[in-house]
């Protein structure tokens, strides 16, 4: 029987019906039954929701339901493969996992790309620079089909800077892997191109969850997701935080994923109330966590220098400039009008930087952030915009000319420099309101932070 928008909207919400929805031609029926699935004709794809009663564990509409035979999350042993060749990896991509400069897997590769290969879902945290990213790109073209020419991942980020550092990631890895077709859908780009893209196919889906969203909702595309084998949230603390939580919802529960994808959560941190969150869309994941007293950046040496006041802070930054010889450096400030500031004073006094926030349009942003990649650009101001997974392997130099609002965010600006295992610098400007949180970060990641030395030239 067909029922009203709002009678639809009221059962959508009461998630113990069974809402079945066909799909004929442009028109959507929803309909409620009890006995008469079974009459429903084959063709029509049919997505089932159910909540089960007095569930407290799950809040979604489904549970997962295994359809291969795993053996139980309990009894796993997560193992360490020490070589890619280990890991029985398809030759193309064994190929391109060496030709982008991979030559042993990662703490974090070593555990978690088996686990990931085999169909557990997965919670992994590992510090930055350690290889998150390489983890999931290289499950993923382990595990999807090439010769089906459906959608079979999706990979989220929070940022359209890491969406488009992923997506390279993707296609360096997958270079020999003729078939892959792997596509980047963000904001600030023109609709139409993802559409046309989309509409001829693609395996892999990289993007922000608001483009994303748009992308698999479109009538006029009707992405078939019934293939769909990894859902992966990167920075995942960050994608399930208020603003983003809502959209990851909406994307898992109403636009036909089902039950066997495979939702796999990768962050450097993951805060306790992060991890409570998971448990209303994951069954069972096999968590692969750092505990907090280990979450440390070996290889960074962590220095502060007292400031005093905030409005000796610039005059410092100048001293630091002639003293040091900087390779490539971020600059950290936590609001866009002291990015502004800190330009314009710093380009007043002829030194040569560039600087993005979230006010500057998407395609300033991209040349901006590509200049910086090339070299062309060695000094970086910046917001946390690009705090997380952004990848720079010159950077040698971390300055917080703020220090972080929040002790997690603290990890991902310094774990710019010294990417994976590679030797960097983190300067904290501290005035004398800061004392009380420096002796916080320092306690929260069991770490040292050495007051800086007067010679600074030895450092870099």
């Amino acid at each position: 029987m067909d029922v009203s928008d709002a009678t639809k909207k009221e059962f959508h919400e009461d998630l113990s019906w069974t809402s079945v929805k066909n799909y004929e031609g442009d028109d959507i029926k929803e309909e409620l039954t009890k006995e008469k699935e079974k009459e429903k004709e084959k063709e029509k794809e049919e997505y089932v929701f159910k909540k089960e009663e007095e569930s407290e564990e799950i809040d979604l509409p489904f549970k997962k339901d295994d359809e291969k035979k795993l053996e139980d999350v309990s009894s796993y042993v997560i193992e360490d493969y020490v070589s890619f060749d280990d890991l029985g990896l398809k030759e193309n991509l064994l190929r391109g996992v060496y030709a982008k400069g991979f030559e042993l897997p990662s703490a974090v590769q070593q555990k978690a790309i088996k686990p990931f290969v085999l169909g557990y879902e997965i919670i992994c945290q590992a510090q930055s620079g350690t290889g998150k990213t390489g983890t999931f790109t290289i499950s993923v073209l382990e595990g999807i089909d090439e010769t089906l020419d459906k959608l079979q991942a999706i990979i989220l980020s929070p940022t359209r800077e890491l969406a488009n550092q992923t997506n390279e990631v993707f296609k360096d890895i997958s270079q020999y892997m003729k078939n892959v077709k792997i596509h980047c859908c963000v904001g600030g780009t023109r609709r139409h191109l993802d559409v046309e893209k989309l509409k001829k196919g693609v395996h892999v889906m990289i993007g922000t969850p608001g483009r994303v969203y748009d992308m698999i909702t479109r009538t006029d595309l009707r992405i078939d997701l019934r293939k769909l084998k990894y859902f992966v949230l990167d920075e995942a603390d960050q994608m399930l935080e208020r603003g983003f939580k809502e959209q990851i919802y909406e994307i898992i529960t109403k636009s036909g994923m089902t039950t066997s994808t495979r939702i796999n959560l990768f962050s450097a941190t993951m805060p306790e109330e992060i991890l409570d969150l998971t448990k209303k869309f994951m069954k069972d994941p096999l968590k692969i966590l750092i505990k907090k007293e280990e979450v440390t950046l070996e290889g960074i040496k962590q220095f502060y220098v007292d400031v005093g006041k905030r409005e000796y802070k610039f005059d410092t930054l100048c001293d630091l400039y002639h003293e040091l010889n900087i390779s490539q450096a971020i600059i950290f400030c936590n609001k866009k009008s002291t990015v502004d500031w800190l330009t314009n004073q710093l380009r007043e006094k002829h030194f040569m930087v560039s600087s993005t926030h979230g006010d500057i349009t998407y395609q300033e942003r991209k040349e901006i952030v590509d200049a910086f990649r090339t070299g062309t650009s060695r000094v970086l101001i910046t917001t946390d915009l690009l705090a997380r997974g952004f990848d720079v392997q010159q950077v040698s130099l971390v300055i917080n000319y703020d220090l972080p609002l929040k002790t997690e965010t603290y990890i991902h600006r310094i774990g710019r420099a010294g990417r994976y295992g590679r030797k960097g610098v983190a300067i904290n400007f501290a005035t004398a309101d800061d004392v009380k949180f420096l002796k916080e970060l320092e306690s929260f990641y069991s770490t040292a932070i050495n007051e800086l030395p007067s010679d600074v030239k030895s450092l870099l």
